[in-house]
């Protein structure tokens, strides 16, 4: 169950990052736009929580920069939209 639980988990994750990115590559949804920062950094992060049942070192590194590169997203659009 605990296995089940977190490979559902990873595929949330997983369609999270290519729906946002599917949606900026259709003109959807910019990348600029904060709500693609959080999409990835939702998918990331429920990716890195699943690889608790079965680790991955080069998944775990890509995610782990993914967030990171999301959460500098959204620190980029909160710091823009204070000075606008």
């Amino acid at each position: 169950m605990y296995y089940t639980l977190m490979a559902g988990l990873g595929l949330v994750g997983s369609a999270l990052v290519i729906i946002a990115f599917f949606a900026n590559q259709q003109g959807w949804l910019s990348a600029s736009d904060p709500r693609y920062s959080v999409v990835n950094l939702a998918g990331a992060l429920l990716i890195l929580i699943s690889l608790y049942a079965e680790w991955n070192l080069p998944s775990a590194v890509i995610e782990s920069f993914w967030a990171a590169i999301s959460l500098y997203g959204l620190w980029r659009a909160r710091r823009k939209r204070g000075t606008a």
